[in-house]
């Protein structure tokens, strides 16, 4: 492979760096009061290793073992004398253990110095640190990383030397304190500022805080700067059994890199306690978010200049399903309970809940496809069991997770030969998310790929323009996050969404009315239908780990107030039933349905909710408590 130039390739979808390499080269042994740069000397072959195995997990961008290799720190150590040996091994074994296929940061770390200003100038500080960066320049790296820096002043004047000097790109993170700030008292909002003036093609922070702690400068730091960085530590060390052990599971960090990537951060990686399985959970979120950007992702048409069949005319809305046909009528309120596949082989539960569902008058149930991640039936499978036991439409999400372009298209033909013509499409959780976080995904096509794919078979034609002889006759609707945290991309992606032939919106549950208002304003001319998306609480917690843990889900103080009252149990849950009772009363007159998320398999609970509309538990069922 040849890489493309590394700011090519920034603009191309986010980056996953590698992770810490002090804390590998610690848990094989080699003590943290000797300098674990001469390891690049002494043991080479082991840094090799740890650089391939972080490659093996995903990483994009491999960094040097160089972080405390500056000449004015070897000297501490009584080092100084191998400043060029050490640094230029670092680079060769970088690059034999990256083989061109992934890059090479030359890693430079602060001078521990700054504020000591007796024993060394900021400016020969800063001349020390810009002599090693031109060192590892020259040995082949592709770009520069000054990682760390606690003085936001020492970062800065390191990044406008070097810029001063090369042309080559360069990233610059901070490490910030309690009160989110630098040892110098700089704000987040002003290094993100300062560095980009400086030059810097990436900025960012690292170190110090976990994965939630990063969260809020980042935030910060994505309004002022094109491309930001984020590398939090693997929380903060406790000691067990005389060894720093770090206590953040390589789960949460995918969590929290699929949540810094949705904020509009460009590159991701680990700092200190970071391991290769941390880094390998965030693999799952990289290749999710990033698929949309890809430059080598599959083509959804023919190939310039290559045959093409005409298209045939798209089958009419209304004759594509009974829900496609009262959608498209205008008439009436339509309702969609989630009723997703069992982990086993037993439909049981899952077919009675349909069949109660229908009875009280809901038009369709909504089946997901491996929700969290998680294995279950193929969703398909369930959808046409209720289709031919009970007559009932169901709509089967589509994801992008587990397929690449061959078996979309295959799954696609299945079900319109099945007659599952109702599709919500959307991207799906990675792997990491779920309980087979070595599971790989795929991903070849992002949300709006795959609708373009429908689209296609749609009008009778496959991804090559060869005919199908008759086209499908989907009626497809796409997902989007009123609580966005970037709102503006959410919009930007769901106005694609459309153009692809998204006939319909779902819409994640939103619990603030000023916020599902301001959606529904911003999208009134795309004169798309929307279903609002209902998801009632269940309990205080419940409500606190979808405010704080779930991209795209914001449960206002409020809302979490009112369930802290009665924290679990039957009172909690009946007061999840009114918030969400609440919200439908608030939007009913401006969309055209619900979606409704029943909560731990608590199917009843969706009747209850559209109580407040008219519905009711038919005759012989009863609520349960």
């Amino acid at each position: 492979m040849s890489k493309q130039p590394f700011r090519e390739r920034l603009n191309h979808g986010p980056l996953l760096f590698d992770g810490a390499m002090g804390t590998e080269l610690y848990r094989q042994g080699h003590l943290v009061n000797k300098s674990l740069d001469s390891v690049n000397l002494t043991d080479g072959a082991l840094v090799e290793k740890i650089h391939r195995r972080y490659i093996q997990a995903g990483a994009d961008v491999i960094q040097t073992n160089t972080f405390a290799a500056n000449r004015l720190k070897l000297r501490q150590g009584g080092l100084e004398h191998q400043f060029d040996e050490i640094n230029r091994r670092a680079v060769q074994i970088a690059r034999q253990a990256a083989n061109d296929q992934v890059y090479v940061a030359g890693s430079v770390g602060p001078s521990s110095l700054w504020t000591n200003e007796k024993e060394h100038t900021h400016d020969e500080i800063v001349e020390s640190l810009v002599e090693q960066a031109l060192l590892l320049i020259d040995e082949g790296v592709d770009l520069i990383i000054f990682e760390t820096f606690s003085h936001y002043e020492e970062l800065r004047s390191a990044v406008a030397a070097l810029r001063a000097q090369s042309d080559i790109p360069i990233v610059a993170t901070a490490s910030f304190v309690h009160g989110n700030v630098t040892n110098d008292r700089v704000a987040a909002d002003v290094v993100a500022r300062g560095l980009n003036d400086a030059g810097a093609d990436l900025i960012g922070a690292n170190c110090a805080h976990g994965p939630r702690e990063l969260y809020d400068i980042l935030k910060t730091m994505v309004q002022y700067a094109p491309h930001v960085i984020g590398q939090p530590n693997a929380g903060y060390p406790r000691r067990v059994d005389d060894r720093m052990i770090y206590m953040a599971t390589p789960e949460y960090f995918g969590v929290y890199a699929r949540r810094y990537l949705q904020l509009g951060v460009r590159a991701v990686g680990g700092c200190c306690g970071t391991t290769m399985e941390h880094i390998h959970a965030m693999a799952g979120a990289t290749a999710m978010l990033g698929s949309s950007h890809k430059t080598d992702v599959i083509r959804v048409e023919a190939p310039p200049g290559e045959h093409s069949e005409q298209p045939l005319p798209e089958v009419p809305l209304h004759e594509r399903s009974r829900l496609a046909q009262k959608v498209a009528s205008n008439e009436g309120f339509v309702v969609s309970v989630e009723v997703n596949p069992p982990t086993g082989l037993d439909t049981t539960k899952q077919i009675e809940a349909a069949r109660m569902l229908q009875a009280a008058g809901v038009d369709v149930v909504n089946i997901a496809d491996g929700p969290r991640a998680s294995c279950r039936i193929s969703n398909w499978a369930l959808g046409l069991q209720i289709k031919n036991e009970l007559n009932m439409e169901s709509i089967i999400h589509f994801c992008a997770r587990d397929r690449n372009l061959l078996g979309m298209q295959s799954d696609l033909m299945a079900y319109s030969m099945l007659g599952l013509n109702n599709l919500v499409v959307i991207t799906g959780d990675p792997p990491k998310l779920g309980h087979y976080p070595d599971a790989t995904a795929v991903f070849d096509l992002d949300s709006i790929g795959m609708l373009h794919l429908v689209k296609r078979l749609n009008r009778g034609l496959d991804p090559g323009g060869k005919s199908l002889g008759s086209p499908t006759q989907f009626f497809a609707s796409c997902g989007a996050e009123p609580a966005a945290v970037d709102y503006d991309r959410e919009l930007r992606r769901l106005e694609k969404k459309i153009e692809e032939g998204a006939s319909m919106i779902m819409t994640q549950p939103v619990y603030d009315p000023l916020i599902l208002d301001r959606f529904l304003d911003d999208i009134a001319h795309f004169d798309v239908p929307v279903l609002v998306g209902l998801l009632p609480l269940a309990s205080y917690r419940n409500a606190e780990f979808l405010h704080n843990e779930v991209p795209g889900m914001l449960v206002p103080q409020e809302i979490r107030d009112r369930m802290k009252r009665f924290d679990r149990g039957p009172e909690a849950r009946a007061e999840g039933i009114r918030i969400a009772q609440e919200a439908l009363l608030h939007v009913k007159d401006r969309v055209r349905g619900a979606y409704i998320m029943p909560p731990f398999g608590r199917y009843d609970s969706a009747i209850k909710i559209l109580e407040c509309v008219g519905y009711s538990m038919p005759d012989g069922y009863e609520y349960s408590e």
